[in-house]
């Protein structure tokens, strides 16, 4: 999936009116506190272009409505963090904790993120075009992650619902202490975490990665080359047998 940037035309959700005009802000003119509390109190109509970010944390964070924001440059911390409904793209790099909390809504990164991307999130889509760090998707609860490059060590740590799609390699302890998250790896996988375990991909499997595919944008591939993962449902419920795995 190759990172590319995106214009907002380029990006207009289902419903928009291509001829809305995109509201241009300069990040380090207007702050971050006015940026913020622009996106904030929109009625869900915007679009909006945010210039000059130079690495802002917390930047579009805590939207509710089916705004478009298209951020041009790199960010920091929680970048479109407790998102709950817009659509926000960053043409660059994210540090820690994109999307964490998101609910819903759609989150893209045409570049690469830091750690604990989609952290506990409990809803919508995250795609990132290029690699994630260390404990990607950890305790997601809900949220769909689509990767386009590999993923760090303890990825999906105790990742409870949702779907995880890495098309490149996982790192060490993928997916430990896992609860119902399906997690689909297209490369290698550096060790599994306890209770996680490799699946048989059915026809449901199948047809549930292609769909994820295909809302990510990604093309070029096709579902039989990944590999599926889940748990093996032994840590549900304390047993001193398994006293060592906990």
């Amino acid at each position: 999936m190759p990172e590319q940037a995106f214009a907002p035309e380029d990006l207009t959700p289902d419903g928009y009116a291509r001829t809305t005009p995109s509201q241009v802000i300069d990040v380090r003119e207007t702050g971050l506190r006015e940026t913020n509390r622009i996106l904030q109190e929109s009625d869900g109509t915007g679009r909006y272009l945010l210039t000059e970010p130079r690495g802002a944390h917390a930047l579009a964070v805590g939207l509710d409505h089916p705004d478009e924001i298209v951020i041009d440059g790199p960010t920091g911390y929680y970048t479109a963090g407790m998102n709950d409904g817009a659509h926000v793209t960053v043409n660059g790099n994210v540090g820690v904790g994109v999307a964490e909390n998101m609910m819903s809504g759609t989150v893209r990164v045409t570049g690469s993120a830091s750690q604990s991307a989609g952290a506990t999130a409990h809803g919508g889509l995250l795609v990132i075009s290029g690699d994630a760090g260390a404990r990607c998707g950890i305790s997601m609860k809900g949220v769909d992650i689509v990767v386009g490059g590999s993923i760090g060590h303890m990825s999906c740590f105790m990742g409870q619902a949702g779907r995880l799609v890495v098309l490149g390699d996982a790192g060490d302890a993928l997916g430990d202490s896992l609860y119902e998250v399906h997690i689909y790896v297209r490369g290698r996988v550096e060790s599994l975490g306890a209770d996680c375990v490799e699946k048989e991909m059915r026809p449901e499997h199948h047809t549930e990665l292609g769909e994820l595919l295909d809302r990510a944008g990604v093309t070029g591939v096709t579902t039989g080359e990944f590999r599926r993962y889940g748990s093996a449902r032994t840590l549900y419920s304390f047993d001193v047998d398994n006293a060592s795995a906990y």
